[in-house]
């Protein structure tokens, strides 16, 4: 079973609609009508890509990295979403906080509503 904060591994396909590698990716709600469809946002470990303020940290130090199942320090990227059905999620390897969840979920929000600077 599937449910919002798990952390699961997904094919994540590229920008350019190459085939992506399969990666962590965090479930962020199930989307409303008859379909087990999710949407969902890429992790990675190249923190380096980091948007400040925006794309969220989970760090070896922070109290959600034992739970997430993440093996390297990762960056949950905001600008990465993706809808997709139930059944391509490969299982879950973790999860993180409901308070983590929410304010990442509080992020994404105010980046729609144009409440966030988009540099």
């Amino acid at each position: 079973m599937i449910s919002e904060g798990q952390i699961v591994l997904f094919k994540f396909p590229q920008t350019d609609q190459q085939d992506g590698k399969l990666r962590p990716a965090l479930v962020l709600r199930a989307l409303p009508g008859q379909y087990d469809d999710w949407l969902i946002c890429m992790i990675l470990s190249q923190l380096h890509r980091q948007i400040v303020e925006f794309d969220d940290v989970i760090s070896p130090d922070g109290p959600d990295f034992v739970k997430s199942g993440l093996r390297l320090p990762s960056l949950i990227r905001l600008s990465r979403l993706a809808v997709v059905e139930r059944r391509v999620l490969l299982g879950s390897i973790g999860q993180i906080s409901s308070e983590r969840l929410v304010s990442i979920k509080k992020k994404l929000v105010r980046w729609i509503s144009g409440s966030v600077d988009q540099t």
